[in-house]
């Protein structure tokens, strides 16, 4: 049996695979397409999602062969979290790796996985899918407001 708000109790190496996955709200932002400035390193953050992101829920529709499927798909791990920096604040892992606590929104707290939708802070109603826009004008799609 897993611990009542076990991410506050555990860190993300001592979870088990649901409670990492549980961890996800949901919101897509690591799924919008990010463009990095060769000169500078800086990572921009577009509009545009993966063709397999549901851009209604939310949720990616090949999550269990994403890898396999998308190529430049990036498996977040504890090992790894350090050097995605482009994480938003509000992400959950980011959230439990710097000791602070999960939003009021966030489902594992309120228990309701469309509390993130209703409160605006996914990308529901405001991304596109990646298939829309030539990649030659992702440029025009940089956001501010991850």
């Amino acid at each position: 049996m897993e611990a009542v708000n076990f991410w506050e109790h555990k860190s993300l190496d001592e979870m088990t695979r649901p409670e990492w996955e549980s961890l996800c709200d949901g919101c897509g932002k690591c799924c919008l397409q990010k463009l990095e400035d060769e000169e500078d390193g800086r990572v921009y953050t577009t509009a545009l999602a993966c063709r397999h992101l549901d851009l209604k829920h939310c949720g990616c529709t090949v999550y269990g062969d994403r890898l396999a499927k998308v190529p430049d798909c990036l498996e977040l791990t504890p090992e790894n979290l350090p050097e995605w920096k482009w994480l938003p604040s509000t992400c959950a892992y980011r959230l439990v790796a710097e000791k602070k606590p999960l939003p009021a929104w966030h489902h594992l707290v309120c228990g309701s996985r469309s509390r993130i939708h209703e409160v605006d802070r996914s990308v529901a109603g405001k991304a596109f899918s990646e298939d829309d826009v030539p990649e030659e004008d992702w440029e025009e799609y940089i956001i501010r407001w991850v």
